[in-house]
């Protein structure tokens, strides 16, 4: 709450509302944000037109013009009833799902809900510290301009860094999105961090089968409150494509450095290539999906894509299997390592060139060879799956001895062009929903979201500035 001097500053001015302040050195025009929970009770906080926000003292400020008024929200139980319920069920999974938000009182709405990351954290304007928001209101009070778009359902699901996601995590998310397309959304939005964003794509791409309407993944690299930050774009176009006609899982990141374009990446074909960039998201072995114009306010859709149908019958695959391991292929790599990873269910080694590992094929001295543990552990009980660490390009185990020798112990993965971390969250699923490796083998090799295509396209290499 606001200091009561601020609060008399402002004449009633309240959240939402869009304000011009004039102090002796300048006039900033805003939208009032709420005052950060431990943050300097005098400092006003205006979201400005470019996204941004700034703290001005109150003490600075001579005038406040009140230029409009925001919609009110409803919180709780009218949104409840307004918007057809919420579970507010807990998970084994550390989910809480909190009070519900909605704005506006229309019939058509999109699903937000925030699953933690740099995009729903908040700025403590006194210190800078940031913080992550617990409350739905919190999150949409940082983005305030996207209830334009539509009305909106807001939860918060995880208070979560993605580091720190599981695939325990990802089961849940996908148990919560399908309670919201339940209660008939127009789409969803799901607000996440951006480290491993792309590993829940992919695994909601094989929980979430026949989307009957957008499941849209986004998040930023900077939060909210921060200079050049990316988050309300990315949350608008996030927003357009989850009223698109694009029915599959997406993530909507800045397509350039510009505030203007947003690219729709297939949630299975979706890679973070930069630590710190806006543009840091690309498409691996396929061309986007669609773009969202933040400007103009469109969706374009590339290609062909499955079209949302409200009549199509979602199909919720949530069990997963977490005994799994992502292993990189390294020089020197020896059986000692190897025998250690028979401990898990299932193995993806992301491997070199073109399916290739350190099994000493022709019998040189002083190469080690990681075949024989290699079928050891498979023979036990382990699955194994090849994966490009060159992350362009597609296995092809029959061109060279290695790949044939690894193919012929039982390693599978010929033929794909997946990447790493989407044949890491398929093999988690695939183990979930098949206990037997033979199983779990077949239907880590069927195509079932466009993680593995039919032919190889021209690569389209990533390069920044």
């Amino acid at each position: 709450m606001y200091s009561k001097d601020a609060q008399k500053l402002l004449k009633g001015a309240k959240v939402g509302d869009e304000l011009r302040l004039h102090t002796s050195e300048k006039e900033y025009s805003g939208i009032l944000m709420p005052h950060p929970d431990n943050g300097d009770e005098n400092c006003v906080v205006l979201k400005l037109s470019s996204g941004y926000n700034v703290g001005i003292d109150a003490g600075k400020i001579s005038r406040v013009d009140v230029l409009q008024k925001g919609k009110g929200i409803v919180v709780g139980s009218a949104a409840k009833k307004n918007a057809g319920g919420s579970t507010g069920k807990t998970s084994d999974a550390g989910k809480s799902a909190g009070s519900v938000f909605q704005s506006g009182e229309g019939k058509e709405f999109v699903s937000l809900l925030g699953c933690g990351g740099t995009i729903a954290s908040k700025v403590e304007y006194k210190t800078g510290a940031v913080y992550p928001a617990s409350k739905p209101e919190e999150i949409m009070e940082s983005f305030p301009n996207i209830s334009k778009i539509s009305n909106i359902r807001s939860r918060v699901l995880f208070q979560l860094l993605s580091e720190d996601m599981a695939p325990r995590h990802w089961s849940a998310i996908a148990g919560e999105v399908a309670d919201e397309i339940k209660s008939g959304p127009q789409g969803v939005v799901l607000m996440h961090g951006t480290d491993t964003m792309g590993y829940t794509s992919a695994a909601l791409s094989f929980m979430l089968q026949e989307l009957p309407m957008p499941v849209v993944l986004t998040g930023s690299q900077r939060s909210s409150d921060r200079p050049s930050s990316d988050a309300d774009v990315n949350v608008t176009g996030a927003m357009l494509a989850a009223k698109s006609d694009i029915a599959q899982v997406m993530v909507c990141m800045h397509k350039g450095m510009s505030d203007d374009v947003c690219s729709l990446h297939s949630g299975v074909r979706v890679r973070k290539f930069h630590t710190s960039r806006r543009d840091a998201f690309a498409s691996v072995n396929a061309k986007p999906v669609g773009e969202a114009d933040v400007v103009k306010g469109e969706v374009r859709a590339f290609g062909e894509h499955r079209k949302r149908d409200m009549k199509r019958k979602l199909k919720l695959f949530e069990k997963v299997n977490e005994n799994v391991a992502l292993v990189w292929v390294y020089p020197g790599m020896d059986e000692k390592f190897v025998k250690k990873l028979g401990d898990f269910d299932g193995v993806v080694l992301a491997c070199t060139g073109i399916g290739h590992a350190p099994v000493n094929a022709f019998g040189t001295k002083d190469a080690n060879s990681i075949l024989p543990a290699l079928e050891k552990i498979m023979d036990a009980g382990t699955l194994v799956a090849l994966a490009p660490q060159t992350i362009f390009g597609r296995i092809n185990m029959d061109i060279y001895t290695t790949g044939r020798l690894l193919k012929k112990a039982g390693v599978i993965g010929d033929l794909c062009d997946w990447l790493p971390e989407t044949a890491y969250a398929k093999m988690c699923w695939a183990l979930g929903q098949e206990r037997k490796k033979e199983k779990a083998a077949g239907l880590m090799m069927r195509n079932i979201a466009g993680e593995i295509s039919e032919r190889s396209a021209m690569d389209e290499r990533v390069e920044f500035g």
